[in-house]
């Protein structure tokens, strides 16, 4: 049994949250808050599985609640957003404090609609309840300890790439990474650090609404030493540049009608995808045109999203890099490619940049 602590200032929600939840047979309900405050004492009265919030609450709103939640009882967080860009842009910042994800209300702050995103919430506490509580309660303690020196670290590491082997970035390689639950939040603990000589292009891949992946671009693009981007259609392929799958629709990359450039297309298809954007789908798309040339990542997720696509990757000669199960928030998609042999190597988020670094130059 899943047992759930949820705040909301709006008696709606309150309602009808607790209608939801009550139908589930494997999930209970074990506190309603109106505000933030109230749901942090009853974080710490019943220790639950896992914690709903609202962002905009009265006495305590929701972000404060987290920052106290991850100091006094780390444990799995949900954010409930509006599908606003200030919604989105409060959603990143408890991305990074700690939440493991976010849903975004239909209907804006107060949803009378929330019967469109049933399915989601009930989903994503599924997912939360088996987040690795001791990753989100290390995660911010390890990144700031290795922020300390990690600008001379990364200088270091390219000034050395150079004296041992005199090599550039080879230009005809590329780096696709698929992540879902939790994933803005290892992002950081890679992209950072993934060195600006790196011209490999790096793709992006995130389950997540379309209305929240342009913000997510930004903070990329702001946390990055190469320019990001979100995908748009006919953007072409620029060596040296990051990009983002835009949310709610596939990403593929493709020949230009002369064949003289990769450019980016955005599609509804396939149709029958559980995900959309859909790692898998990206990942053969890139690999039909770079092969042996594609270093492909997946990260921290539920289900097997890109777990066929990594095995494939694997089986073409290209590399692969799958989050341990040590730093993955859920580890799911991971462990389904491990599980198809599509691993070449099994790390931990902090040892991923240098991975694909390493790998980039070689």
């Amino acid at each position: 049994m899943i047992k759930v602590v949820f705040a909301d200032d709006s008696a709606l929600m309150r309602r009808e949250i607790k209608r939801l939840l009550d139908k589930q047979k494997n999930i209970e309900l074990v506190g309603v808050a109106k505000d933030g405050q109230e749901g942090l004492n009853l974080v710490l009265e019943h220790e639950p599985d896992v914690v709903l919030l609202d962002i905009n609450m009265p006495n305590m709103d929701g972000i404060t609640a987290l920052q106290r939640i991850m100091m006094e009882s780390p444990r799995p967080v949900i954010m409930l957003s509006s599908l606003t860009q200030d919604g989105s842009d409060t959603t990143y910042e408890c991305l990074e404090v700690g939440a493991v994800d976010f849903i975004a209300k239909p209907g804006g702050t107060v949803s009378k609609n929330l019967y469109e995103v049933e399915a989601e919430i009930i989903s994503k506490i599924e997912s939360a309840s088996i987040a690795i509580t001791e990753s989100i309660r290390n995660r911010r303690v390890r990144r700031l300890k290795r922020g300390q020196d990690s600008v001379r670290e990364q200088q270091q590491r390219i000034k050395s790439r150079k004296e041992k082997k005199g090599k550039v970035p080879p230009e005809n390689k590329i780096v696709v990474i698929g992540q879902s639950t939790g994933g803005p939040n290892t992002s950081m603990d890679i992209i950072p650090y993934l060195p600006k000589d790196l011209t490999a292009p790096v793709v992006v891949i995130q389950h997540m609404p379309a209305n929240f992946t342009p913000s997510f671009a930004e903070r990329l693009n702001n946390n990055c030493a190469f320019p990001f981007k979100e995908i748009k259609m006919h953007d072409l392929l620029e060596l040296g540049h990051g990009y983002l799958a835009p949310g709610s629709i596939h990403s593929v990359l493709k020949l230009t009608k002369n064949k003289d450039a990769l450019e980016f297309k955005v599609t509804q298809y396939p149709k029958d995808t559980l995900h959309s954007p859909s790692v898998d789908v990206t990942m053969d798309s890139i690999l039909e045109i770079y092969g042996e040339n594609v270093i492909g990542v997946l990260l921290t997720g539920m289900g097997a999203d890109g777990a066929d696509a990594m095995a494939k990757i694997k089986k073409a000669g290209g590399k692969t890099i799958c989050e341990s199960e040590e730093t993955a928030i859920v580890f799911g998609m991971p462990k389904e490619a491990i599980k198809r042999g599509g691993a070449d190597f099994i790390l931990p988020s902090y040892e991923i940049a240098d991975k694909i670094t390493e790998l980039v130059f070689a």
